[in-house]
């Protein structure tokens, strides 16, 4: 018992920071890449001569129930600083109830797809049939991108042809809510920015990223490319990079109860990819991502299971030392205040609140994937239109 209680601390310490310290350490001692990724190009001496040499990229927004916010996507990648020659906007409306579709025409989509109901990646893989673009680029309903995103954005393809998958970077919006997942994201994003320069990132994100069309690959509706894109890559021989400097804006979900739920639903889409998806299985990866996807994805996404059998153990050991009887009382205490922070909605209290729903929701999507089979079709989050 005290061996799995040492173990589950040793691991959960480490999920949450040594990996962190680790990579900064590889970072420092391992040789880098010729380039920063997502570094501000060298200006051009020619800009006609530097536009004519960008390539080709089709924005694929994949839409369900948008017509509250489409228009203003629509507007914001139109006014990109990109030629208009290159840039093409498809609007791939997942059976939409509502005026989506036409809210997408008249902002000026380029062409704007109206399909059956079949899910978020089937929406992306039709626009992605139907786009010319070398490039193929994809961004949420919701996010809204800085005019130069685009630019960084693709940057990295024509600086190595190795690269298949390039994610941005993207800010979370609070206006006032109980969410901390800001907080949480910038770490997030620092360890992107590490893996990248090492190897390739082990996740992407739904409202800024991009891939060449040569790469595209297809995956099961109910496997979301946030999660299943970047190893993918990996295994067919690309490199999946963070740009930092490609910035997107996106509003978050108001409250931790909110962001659980997301979270949770998130989680039925992600299970599936690491239980039968390919993650779990090292061929193409090499040591060092290995090491990535195991201590980043295996282990994050184990800590609730290792929170359970470490505060089980505390409580069985806490009577035969020092050690464990401070651990039990500091687990005790972050679950108090996670309880406390519902009336006293104070910083310390709420990231407290945070940490465990967040964690909770790991388990919980696991437990709806054992139960039911997880849809395609899905919702947008409460509170983020």
């Amino acid at each position: 018992m005290k061996l799995l209680f040492w173990l589950c601390a040793a691991l959960v310490v480490y999920a949450q920071a040594g990996y962190g310290l680790l990579l900064a350490l590889l970072r420092k001692a391992l040789p880098r890449r010729p380039a920063r990724v997502g570094a501000p190009p060298e200006p051009p001496a020619d800009a006609a001569a530097a536009d004519a040499a960008l390539p080709s990229v089709t924005v694929i927004v994949a839409a369900y129930q948008e017509e509250s916010v489409i228009a203003d996507k629509v507007a914001n990648l139109k006014a990109l600083d990109y030629p208009a020659g290159k840039l093409e906007i498809v609007v791939a409306c997942d059976g939409s109830p509502d005026a989506t579709p036409q809210r997408a025409r008249d902002a000026g989509a380029d062409r704007v797809l109206e399909l059956p109901r079949g899910g978020k990646i089937r929406a992306q893989d039709a626009g992605v049939r139907a786009a010319r673009g070398a490039i193929v680029a994809f961004s949420d309903a919701n996010a809204f991108w800085a005019p130069d995103a685009l630019r960084r954005l693709v940057a990295p393809f024509a600086a190595a042809p190795d690269v298949g998958y390039v994610c941005g970077q993207v800010a979370f919006v609070n206006d006032g809510g109980t969410n901390q997942e800001g907080l949480y994201w910038r770490y997030e994003m620092a360890l992107r920015e590490l893996e990248s320069e090492l190897r390739s990132i082990t996740a992407g994100n739904g409202a800024i990223y991009a891939t060449r069309r040569a790469a595209y690959v297809e995956v099961d509706p109910i496997m979301g490319h946030d999660l299943s894109f970047p190893f993918t890559m990996v295994k067919n021989g690309w490199r999946a990079l963070y740009a930092p400097d490609a910035r997107a804006s996106e509003k978050m979900v108001p409250s931790i109860e909110g962001e659980f739920a997301r979270k949770r639903r998130m989680m039925t889409h992600g299970w599936p990819i690491v239980l039968r998806g390919g993650m779990l299985d090292p061929k193409g990866y090499g040591p060092l991502y290995g090491l990535m996807i195991l201590s980043h994805r295996v282990l994050r996404y184990a800590t609730p299971f290792l929170h359970a059998a470490l505060l089980s153990t505390s409580v069985a050991l806490a009577r035969r030392g020092r050690p464990y009887a401070l651990a039990l009382l500091a687990q005790l205490a972050v679950l108090a205040a996670a309880a406390l922070a519902k009336a006293i909605p104070a910083r310390p209290l709420l990231v407290a609140r945070y940490y465990v729903l967040t964690t909770a929701a790991l388990g919980a999507g696991l437990l709806d994937v054992m139960r039911s089979e997880t849809e395609a079709g899905w919702e947008p989050p409460e509170g983020t239109r």
